[in-house]
């Protein structure tokens, strides 16, 4: 699953006419870049939600034959519904108990998917989140065996190592019968109710060279740059 339906407000003017999703890197919109890494690592089936523009990204992914892929579009007509009120939506397209990986549009990362999703698998967690040590705002907390636990602020921090989130994970469709949450919300809340509950909610330490989140115009520029030189 690809989450795309965000409004962009910290990329405006340049999200008053595009999706974010639709941001163009050297030639390729942010949605191609993602659509191409996780091809790569073996997907053959995508969900993407959409909301702003929604319109233009159905447009491109039919212009493109969705790139000999499966494509399939979750709609959020009236307001996104954020991470978890995305997921929760879309929770059908996932019926058939195969771990998938969810991604934010807005993610640039040179990570290692495949080694990501070997991870979930060897594990048996619920979730598996890709997580970095880089400064962030209310970083999620992990114990030594990279089990959450908790969140800064929130949580005692006493042999807990904070992450970051990195808006990469793979999830276990059985998590759709854990969610009791409804409407807009963030599926971070999710999981750490559901990890002080005692489920698995495992972390997987990035430690590739680069990873930025397209958060506003100097960041999409920086990415640029990052993407010229490969």
């Amino acid at each position: 699953m690809i989450f795309a339906a965000g409004l962009g407000t910290r990329l405006r003017p340049l999200t008053y006419e595009l999706p974010k999703a639709l941001l163009d890197v050297n030639g390729a919109p942010l949605l191609e870049l993602v659509m191409r890494r996780l091809a790569a690592a073996g997907v053959k089936e995508f969900v993407v939600n959409t909301h702003h523009f929604h319109e233009k990204i159905e447009a491109f992914l039919r212009a493109k034959d969705n790139f000999g892929l499966k494509v399939e579009i979750s709609r959020e007509a009236a307001f996104p519904l954020e991470t978890g009120g995305g997921l929760k939506k879309a929770a059908a397209f996932f019926s058939d108990g195969t771990p998938f990986f969810a991604y934010n549009a807005d993610v640039y990362s040179e990570m290692d998917l495949g080694a990501l999703y070997a991870a979930h698998l060897a594990s048996g967690a619920l979730v598996t989140l890709a997580v970095r040590e880089r400064p962030s705002k209310r970083r999620l907390l992990f114990d030594a065996r990279m089990d959450l636990k908790g969140r800064e602020g929130e949580t005692a921090a006493a042999g807990l190592k904070p992450f970051a989130f990195s808006g990469i994970q793979v999830i276990s469709p059985s998590i759709f019968s854990e969610i009791s949450e409804e409407g807009v919300f963030s599926v971070t809340g999710v999981y750490l109710r559901l990890a002080a509950a005692g489920r698995k909610i495992k972390g997987f330490e990035d430690r590739s060279p680069y990873w930025s989140d397209i958060g506003d115009p100097e960041r999409l520029e920086a990415v640029r740059k990052r993407a010229k030189q490969l």
